[in-house]
């Protein structure tokens, strides 16, 4: 027997208005969300498994969070690959809303279901920082409520990224969040043809016709003066005769609530030799701006003598650090600070404290450069190549300064001492070129994965290099 006619089983104008109802209440009681939809990159065939997504579309709309208790899920597991969040929550989006909000824009895409929110895409919660993967989608609940669905339910849980997943919303706040999900490789680049800079420190007593006498190892700054438009010049009394004359540079900076300049330390060029009293430090400013700086040297026996530059290097985008042999006991080691010239060169040593009670010539190390005479510099999300070894992947970070090259979803191992290029200024990337340095694939930007730590500490619990710890049969 038929419905009754006379009784309406949920009519248009009902539908309208649960509809309306249920959007009002989710832009209430909603939070602001960002929808990734996954591409598929690459696909088998057979299995019909993702091989490579990317997720480069964003859409910020409401969703109503149902997990009013915290989240779901077992939390925080720590487990031999280090500690894995399990977090899972439920979100709520109208059906209406994504079917004219984001469904228009993802016809044509290459996405499994454009029609509704698919398994594998991606939610950015601003609420917690965080990025979710949606697991299930539930289109019938509430059950076909006046013979209609509202509403999709979204069964999400943390995301755990894989090596063939690339994210590159262009929202800053989303893509700083997906690092914290990501696996990078870490790659400690240098520029074509970048060298290490050599030098070599002699005693000043043997740079010296002198049988005795002492150096200039360090100069205290007393007042600081303000007011410099220029460094002023550090004047410093001659040295007795047959001794060799110090000399000094003043490295300037400017401090809050003072007008110009102000000498924030001063560096020793040449310690000297044969002084047999602290020598007097004057200051004079270049021009008629800046007054007040004052400063006193120190002298001591077994100082360091001025350093010789062996080879100037190639490639210093920023300062490398000077290393030199520690003083014997009693003595006073010395420090030293390099500078680079606009070349990329190392064009001087100069010294902090010039050390004491050096019986012997140091040793003297300059660290090595951390870009080279390639200026370029890799771009977020392109492509960069081995070319050795012809692995690929896609660049997640770049230091020109430090020259860490983070890359993921790496197609193979990368080579030390393999150039690494960008896809081309053609392709909208970079011409970037350099060369590996070192290669690290503990991921250092993971705080808690602390896989070799855990491993190492667990060797020394049991050790299974020599028997079974449990016992031999």
């Amino acid at each position: 027997m038929p419905l009754n006619s006379y009784f309406l089983q949920g009519s248009q104008s009902e539908q309208r208005l649960v509809q309306d109802l249920i959007n009002e209440q989710l832009k209430i009681y909603g939070q602001d969300v960002i929808y990734l939809p996954r591409k598929m990159v690459n696909q088998d065939a057979i299995l019909n498994e993702a091989i490579a997504t990317q997720f480069d579309d964003s859409f910020r709309m409401e969703m109503y969070l149902a997990n009013y208790e915290g989240f779901a899920g077992n939390g925080d597991i720590l487990s031999k690959f280090g500690v894995q969040s399990t977090d899972q929550i439920t979100l709520i989006v109208s059906k209406e809303r994504y079917e004219d909000f984001i469904s228009p824009f993802l016809a044509g895409e290459d996405v499994l279901v454009s029609s509704r929110p698919s398994e594998g895409d991606l939610i950015y919660l601003p609420l917690d920082n965080t990025i979710f993967e949606i697991k299930y989608v539930e289109a019938k609940k509430p059950f076909y409520q006046l013979n209609k669905l509202f509403v999709y339910q979204l069964s999400c849980e943390v995301f755990d990224a894989a090596q063939d997943e690339l994210v590159d919303t262009g929202i800053e706040e989303v893509d700083v969040a997906v690092s914290d999900f990501l696996f990078t490789t870490k790659l400690t680049m240098v520029g074509l043809g970048a060298s290490t800079a050599t030098a070599t420190i002699q005693r000043a007593t043997d740079l010296s016709g002198l049988a005795s006498g002492s150096s200039v190892n360090q100069i205290d700054l007393i007042n600081d003066g303000t007011g410099y438009t220029v460094p002023p010049t550090i004047g410093i009394s001659t040295a007795p005769i047959n001794g060799i004359n110090a000399s000094a540079v003043a490295v300037m900076t400017r401090r809050s609530g003072q007008v110009g300049q102000s000498i924030d330390r001063i560096e020793i060029i040449n310690p000297g030799f044969g002084y047999t009293e602290p020598p007097v430090i004057t200051i004079r400013s270049q021009n008629e701006y800046g007054t007040g700086a004052a400063a006193t040297a120190i002298i001591s026996e077994g100082s360091l003598g001025l350093p010789s530059i062996t080879n100037s290097g190639v490639g210093y985008g920023s300062t490398p650090t000077v290393g030199i042999t520690t003083a014997p006991p009693g003595g006073i080691n010395a420090t030293a600070v390099a500078v680079v010239n606009v070349y990329g060169e190392v064009s001087a040593i100069r010294y902090t404290n010039a050390g004491a009670g050096y019986t012997l010539a140091p040793n003297v190390t300059i660290s090595a450069p951390a870009t080279g005479i390639n200026t370029d510099n890799y771009l977020y999300g392109e492509l960069v190549r081995g070319v050795s070894t012809g692995t690929t992947a896609y660049v997640h970070r770049w230091d020109s300064d430090t020259g860490v090259l983070q890359v993921t979803n790496a197609t193979s191992n990368f080579a030390i001492g393999e150039a690494v290029v960008g896809i081309g200024t053609t392709n909208l990337g970079s011409d970037a070129r350099r060369i590996i340095q070192s290669i690290s694939d503990q991921d250092e930007y993971d705080e808690y994965a602390d896989n070799i730590e855990v491993e190492s500490e667990a060797d020394d619990i049991l050790d299974f290099t020599e028997k079974n710890p449990f016992g031999e049969f």
